[in-house]
């Protein structure tokens, strides 16, 4: 090999050893649950899993909203916590057992 094949090949090498996947780093988006409830966050906005639109307080990774009455809970405060790409996990209360959510399929909203 030459001199500038190794070089390019190098730099190939290089480039590929930096590159990694593009991951989901905010919590907005589609959540569901196994037993069929979903919610979906959008930025400040909440769809809760009742159905009802509220706000929260909102962070790339946090969220969290007081549940709305009319729902079951309602006055707890629900935190959710984005723990990787397809993963999140919430807790009503501080004292309650976390649930977990991941990335709605495409389709569910």
């Amino acid at each position: 090999m030459n001199h500038r094949t190794i070089l390019t090949a190098a730099a190939c090498a290089a480039l590929l050893a930096q590159a990694a996947p593009a991951l989901a780093d905010a919590i907005d988006g589609d959540w569901c649950r196994a037993d069929g409830k979903h919610m979906t966050i959008r930025g400040p906005a909440i769809v809760t899993p009742g159905g009802t639109k509220a706000q929260g307080d909102y962070s790339r990774h946090f969220f969290s909203y007081v549940i709305p009455p009319g729902e079951a809970g309602a006055g707890n405060t629900v935190s959710i916590t984005l723990l990787g790409e397809y993963l999140a996990q919430a807790r009503e209360g501080d004292a309650a057992p976390a649930q977990e959510w991941r990335r709605c399929q495409p389709g569910v909203s």
